[in-house]
C-alpha cells in the first residue's frame, strides 16, 4: 500500500533474534557483565553485524512490550538511510527483534528516519518520528498502527516543523505528552547558525488526529530549555516526559553523543517554563571501565502497567561505534526522583 510502511517480520534468526544471552556480547566484556547480572542489555546488530541501537522508547501493547529504536545505514549499503527497528519483551529485560520500519523511497524521508515517540490512544498506536540527513529541513512526521507493527503514514506529513527567528527551522527528537488538557510536542532544534541544540514546545487539542492544522507552535520567540551548565555543553535534546502531582517533568540529553552526553531533569507547571531540578546530571555517563563511558544518553521514561517507572537509554564506551540500550528502575518520593539500586 502507498501510505504504509515498508514492514520486514523477522523470523528466529541468529543475528536478529536478540537478547542478552547471544554471543556478540563476548566481544563487549563491559556489556556482557551488565547483562549476566540480569539487567536488560540489548544491541540489534542486523545492520552492521555489530551492535547499533539509538534512541528507545516503549509502550505496553497487546499483551506484551514493543521497544522503537534508531537502526543505521546497513554495512553493505543494501539499506541506505536509518531506518526504526522494532523489538519486544515480556521482562523489560530480554528483547526479541521483531521487525523494521523503512523510510520511504523519495521525499522527505529518502535520507533516512529515527528517534521515534510513540503513545496508545484508545488501541491505536500513534508515532511521531523525524526525518533524517536533511539537516535544517528536518521535521516531524506522524503514523498510525493498530497492531504496533504496520504503521500508515499521516497525508500531512511533515506534521511540524518550528517558526522563530530564534531557530533554524528544524524539528527533532519528538515527545508527545497529554498534559493540562491538551498534547505537548517537544522537539530539538538548533540556533540559526546550526551550533546549539535546543528545546521548544507546540500543542494540540484533546481531539486532534495529530495532523499539522492542528499543531500550535508556543515556543515562537524563545526556547523553552536552552544549554546552561557546564555539562550540557551545546545541546540539550531528546526530552522524555512523565506527569506527577500535577506537574511535568522532563528528562533530557545534555551535550552532543559521546562529549559525553548525561541525563538531566527539568520540571514545570505549565508545560512550557521549565526549572532544573539540580545542575548535576541525573544520570551520567560511566568510569572509563563501564560500558557507557563515552555516554548515557537519549533518554526515555516508561511508566509500566503495574505503575514501576523505567528509565531507557542508550550507551557506549567506543565514542559511538557502538550502541546498547539498558534501562534502570526509578522512582519518585518525597518530590525526588530516584534510581532503585
Amino acid at each position: 500500500m502507498k501510505n504504509c510502511f515498508v514492514f520486514i517480520f523477522v523470523i528466529s534468526c541468529l543475528f536478529t533474534n536478540i537478547n542478552a544471552s547471544e554471543k556478540y556480547l563476548e566481544a563487549y566484556p563491559q556489556a556482557k557483565a551488565i547483562a549476566d547480572k540480569g539487567s536488560m542489555m540489548y544491541g540489534d546488530i542486523s545492520r552492521r553485524g555489530t551492535p547499533f541501537t539509538k534512541d528507545p522508547y516503549v509502550i505496553s501493547f497487546g499483551g506484551r512490550y514493543l521497544m522503537y529504536y534508531t537502526i543505521p545505514p546497513s554495512k553493505n549499503k543494501t539499506l541506505v538511510g536509518y531506518a526504526i527497528g522494532i523489538a519486544e519483551s515480556r521482562d523489560l529485560v530480554n528483547w526479541t527483534r521483531v521487525g523494521e520500519i523503512l523510510p520511504e523511497k523519495e521525499g522527505i524521508e529518502k535520507k533516512g528516519i529515527c528517534a521515534p515517540g510513540l503513545l496508545v490512544r484508545d488501541g491505536v498506536v500513534h508515532m511521531f518520528y523525524q526525518t533524517y540527513g536533511n539537516f535544517a529541513k528536518d521535521a516531524i512526521c506522524h503514523a498510525t498502527s493498530t497492531d504496533g507493527i504496520n504503521f500508515k503514514r499521516n497525508p500531512t506529513n511533515p506534521i511540524f516543523r518550528p517558526n522563530g527567528k530564534w531557530n533554524n527551522g528544524r524539528a527533532i527528537d519528538a515527545e508527545v505528552i497529554k498534559f493540562k488538557d491538551k498534547y505537548f510536542l517537544y522537539y530539538a532544534t538548533r540556533d540559526p547558525k546550526g551550533e546549539i541544540q535546543m528545546q521548544g514546545v507546540a500543542v494540540a487539542p484533546l481531539n486532534t488526529d495529530f495532523s499539522r492544522k492542528d499543531w500550535k507552535h508556543i515556543s515562537t520567540d524563545f526556547p523553552i530549555l536552552k544549554p546552561e551548565l557546564s555539562w550540557e555543553q551545546k545541546c540539550i535534546e531528546a526530552a522524555a516526559c512523565v506527569v506527577k502531582n500535577d506537574k511535568l517533568y522532563m528528562f533530557y540529553a545534555g551535550a552532543y553523543n559521546n562529549k559525553p552526553q548525561q541525563i538531566g531533569i527539568a520540571v514545570s507547571d505549565d508545560g512550557v517554563n521549565f526549572k532544573r531540578v539540580s545542575n548535576e546530571p541525573f544520570l551520567k555517563n560511566g568510569s572509563p571501565t563501564d560500558w557507557n563511558s563515552s555516554e548515557s544518553g537519549h533518554p526515555h521514561i516508561f511508566v509500566s502497567p503495574k505503575g514501576d517507572t523505567y528509565l531507557f537509554y542508550q550507551g557506549n564506551n567506543d565514542k559511538g561505534k557502538s550502541y546498547f540500550i539498558s534501562n534502570l528502575k526509578i522512582n519518585f518520593k518525597e518530590g525526588i526522583w530516584q534510581i532503585v539500586k
